[in-house]
């Protein structure tokens, strides 16, 4: 059985400090930088339509998205490393802004180029806050609850991951009166106004008390005896954190940006779903559905936008559950498991076996709910001061959500989008080994998740 201290202990620190104010504070960045990713998942599918690209051109949008991520990776490190938790969180709520306004401009260029710009200073700004803000939540209160502290974080990722494809499919693939597409001249507006929140954010955040708390030096990384165990890069569990982190983000990259390819089809090739019944496009669900090019009812590309959010429901109620079991199930065994689950999810997609594949899309949103905060709870843990670093070396890491999605792009359209899921199932197995072989790698029993009882 667990203490009263062990209860008590989730956002206190220690020294007895409560932090559940901060905490509260910071998950508004996880629900942001889920919003803007949400939308990114609705992007692909207008450029295509726009300026009818294929699969593959139209993964630039992830590219510049994730590139954004990897190019400022590290300086997001080292100004955190130098101004602390709270100057680093403010720099990227206005780097945000920076590039939400861009979209304006960009709006009048009307050129795939000026797009594709604001993408990436957007995701460069949304470094800073996952830089500062996913080890932050590790250490805010007792440091055995880390990994269930990350994954509710990212619960408020999830919701806003909900809520951004629902803004893109309403903003990204509006009509005039006349039925013309006006998607290319309202695209700007979500933009602007998470500027304009996050500029308020900013200001929320310069008057709070943000503490600046170390975390727990299980490694003695930052103890002058121990010289020899100075470098990160000599921890295995950290280092195949950033090799999981990276192959865990091309995969869900991949999945989420050809979800409405897979429910609508694209280029000339029909939807994965089956034949739907033709009554099912009567009465007031009528707008959801349109005729193809082979004479057989479809799935409209603004109602796949929505179903989009009926994923990412799957998606951060398996964050919301994840957080529980990871407070009584180790986080390594669970990571494990949700990662084997997912092959076998892809691997039925794969094989096309009509609506079973089609609801193992929605349930590979699930199994991928608790990865991202995992991975990086298990690759920081014990870093000591040096977490902050690291961290920027697993944000980094997301720059696998810029290049696979590339590869199943050329395999969807060299073949269908089913075939295409045979690389984030490879993806998902390299996922499970870390998390089946952490212990071994890290040299410990087990993280925060399974805290045994205190004699």
């Amino acid at each position: 059985m667990q203490t009263e201290t062990g209860k008590k202990g989730m956002f206190v620190t220690a020294d007895g400090k409560n932090v559940l104010f901060t905490f509260i504070l910071v998950t508004t960045l996880f629900f942001l930088w889920g919003f803007c990713n949400g939308m990114i998942d609705t992007m692909d599918k207008h450029f295509q339509l726009v300026l009818h690209l294929d699969l593959a051109q139209s993964a630039w949008v992830q590219f510049s998205h994730y590139l954004g991520y990897f190019l400022m990776a590290l300086p997001a490190g080292f100004l955190a490393n130098k101004l602390g938790y709270k100057g680093g969180i403010i720099a990227g709520l206005l780097l945000v802004a920076v590039g939400g306004l861009w979209f304006i401009p960009a709006s009048n260029i009307q050129e795939f180029w000026a797009f594709l710009l604001g993408v990436c200073v957007v995701a460069a700004g949304l470094t800073f806050l996952e830089t500062v803000a996913n080890p932050y939540t590790t250490v805010l209160g007792d440091q055995r609850y880390g990994a269930t502290r990350i994954n509710l974080a990212q619960s408020f990722n999830g919701i806003g991951s909900l809520c951004g494809p629902i803004a893109g499919g309403f903003f990204f693939y509006s009509k005039n009166a006349a039925g013309v597409d006006t998607g290319s001249q309202t695209l700007f507006i979500p933009y602007v106004a998470v500027a304009v929140v996050v500029i308020l954010l900013s200001v929320a955040f310069f008057f709070a008390e943000v503490p600046d708390i170390k975390m727990e030096d299980d490694y003695h990384l930052d103890d002058p005896e121990g010289a020899e165990s100075k470098s990160i890069w000599s921890h295995p569990h950290f280092v195949m954190a950033v090799v999981a982190q990276f192959f865990y983000v091309a995969a869900q990259a991949g999945i989420f940006s050809f979800f409405i390819n897979y429910m609508t089809g694209s280029n000339h090739r029909p939807p994965q779903t089956p034949v739907i019944p033709s009554d099912w496009a009567h009465g007031s669900f009528a707008w959801a559905f349109r005729m193809n090019e082979w004479g057989n009812l479809q799935i409209a590309e603004a109602a796949g936008a929505f179903l989009i959010s009926a994923g990412q429901f799957c998606f951060l109620t398996g964050r919301f559950t994840g957080a529980y079991f990871l407070k009584v199930r180790p986080a390594h065994k669970m990571l494990g498991l949700y990662g084997l689950i997912n092959v076998v999810m892809c691997v039925l997609i794969f094989l096309k076996l009509g609506w079973i594949s089609v609801v193992c899309v929605f349930l590979s949103y699930f199994f991928m709910s608790i990865m991202f905060p995992t991975i990086f709870a298990l690759g920081i843990h014990g870093l000591g001061v040096r977490a902050k670093r690291a961290s920027a070396y697993i944000v980094m890491a997301i720059m696998g959500g810029a290049l696979l999605p590339k590869l199943m792009g050329y395999v969807g359209d060299k073949f269908d989008l089913s075939r295409g899921f045979i690389v984030p199932a490879f993806c998902f197995a390299v996922v499970s080994y870390y998390g089946y072989n952490w212990t071994k790698l890290a040299g410990r029993e087990g993280l925060a998740g399974t805290v045994k009882a205190e004699h």
